[in-house]
């Protein structure tokens, strides 16, 4: 048993290398940015372009992701993210202007957009029923740790010389550091097996019960290839599949909390935080020692998600975190409406608005996103779902610095708190629970009740 915990864990940790990579590459341009704007003198519509135009990456990603992990499996598509990630690394050093800079940052966010699918997907598709939101939850770990790490890098390159040095170059080491946890991600996936319900997929059976008897045993490997087959005898391979009765509630689902992840703002605070800090009052360095706080309440009630994900269920945190979220971006509305930002009124209510945020559609979107789709057509099912992730995430990096220039930071926080309250109710009306299911009973699920 203490074997089969270990390996379980040994393949979750791999894959959440993953996530730690796509909250490193995805935040980095939170201390970057406002060096970038001033070196090539951005306009607000050129910033939100600078910040976000990786998202347009993360989206062909997303797309790419599922057909080919369907085709060529799960690890080996892994492995062409890792690459993407060191190329975009790399290319960013090379002081080559800004058309350039977009170029690499494209490649990266291929990188992130394949990762967002896969890494949860994989460890959907290796772990028990019992834990399983608790092993996808620690992808989302690896997401927030990703993102501190960066904020502790971002400060620390950004104290090494004065502020001139870092509008010339000091960015550019920001985006280049991300060549480290790159290589890493692309040693540890050489060791790692590949999804047994892929290899089921692929009628490589013997190999595929090889890894469920590693996590599973003998006995309940037997139930699990049991169950993998009358899955895969229904035959839903189909894209078109998706749009029936049932798998399409399925899909309106994935879609639906996918979107609402995003547009409730948190890529707002993760990309801008030290602007918006600034906003406040204080200067640079002040700022990116309250964003590097952010990133730190973020790890840890991350951890809390873990801990009761597989307890309390999806959709009890879902509710309490979207109602959470509301209530703080009311908050921090309001006190930029009344214009109280000094102090640490905005720094508590974005540390609340992310603890929130973090025990519930932070970790738990991938969860649910990573369990509601059939075996044989999860990975496209994902990359639809996944898609509209990223292209939410680019709306909302896009639109942020145009909504401050043209209605303020009070009114733009409401309108994610509007988006907060519409999130809660349809989690409320749509989302079921799944907690301690296999894959294959949530699939059942979306049948036809007859």
């Amino acid at each position: 048993m203490q074997a089969q915990i270990r390996f379980i864990y040994q393949c979750t940790l791999v894959a959440a290398i993953g996530g730690l990579l796509f909250g490193y590459d995805t935040a980095v341009v939170a201390g970057a940015i406002g060096y970038l704007e001033e070196k090539y003198q951005l306009s607000a519509a050129m910033t939100g372009w600078a910040a976000s135009c990786a998202l347009i990456g993360c989206m062909i990603g997303a797309m790419l992701a599922g057909a080919l992990s369907d085709k060529l499996g799960r690890r080996k598509v892994l492995m062409l993210s890792a690459w993407a990630f060191a190329v975009s690394s790399i290319g960013i050093m090379i002081p080559l202007g800004l058309n350039l800079f977009i170029f690499f940052r494209l490649i990266g966010g291929i990188g992130i957009g394949i990762a967002s699918i896969l890494s949860p997907m994989y460890i959907s598709e290796i772990a028990p029923a019992s834990i399983r939101g608790k092993l996808i939850s620690i992808y989302q770990l690896g997401i927030v740790i990703g993102i501190l790490l960066i904020y502790f890098v971002n400060a620390a390159i950004a104290g090494m010389h004065d502020h001139q040095w870092n509008v010339d170059t000091g960015w550019r080491w920001m985006f280049g550091s991300g060549l480290l946890p790159s290589i890493v991600f692309i040693l540890l996936l050489l060791r790692a097996p590949e999804s047994p319900r892929w290899l089921a997929a692929q009628n490589k059976w013997d190999m595929a019960t090889d890894i469920l008897e590693k996590i599973n045993g003998k006995a309940g490997a037997a139930e699990e290839v049991t169950s993998i087959k009358s899955s895969l005898a229904e035959k839903q391979g189909n894209f078109s599949e998706l749009l029936r009765p049932g798998l399409r509630t399925a899909l309106i689902i994935g879609i639906l909390l996918s979107i609402f992840s995003q547009v409730t703002g948190i890529n707002v605070i993760m990309y801008y935080a030290p602007e918006i800090f600034k906003a406040t009052g204080d200067g640079s360095s002040s700022a990116l020692l309250q964003t590097i706080w952010v990133g730190g309440i973020n790890v840890l009630m991350t951890l809390v998600a873990i801990r009761y994900v597989d307890r309390l269920g999806r959709k009890k945190l879902l509710l309490i975190g979207s109602a959470g979220m509301a209530v703080c971006l009311a908050f921090v509305g309001g006190a930029f409406y009344q214009e109280a930002t000094t102090g640490y009124w905005v720094l508590g209510g974005i540390l609340l608005y992310i603890s929130f945020f973090a025990i519930s559609l932070g970790p738990l979107t991938f969860v649910v996103v990573a369990e509601i789709f059939p075996n044989s057509i999860r990975g496209r099912a994902m990359g639809v779902a996944i898609f509209f992730l990223w292209l939410s995430v680019y709306i909302v990096s896009q639109t942020f610095p145009m909504l401050l220039e043209s209605i303020g930071s009070a009114s733009t926080f409401w309108i994610y708190m509007i988006m907060s309250v519409l999130a809660f109710l349809f989690i409320w009306k749509m989302v079921p629970e799944t907690k301690g299911k296999t894959l294959e009973e949530i699939q059942d699920l979306w049948k036809p009740k007859s």
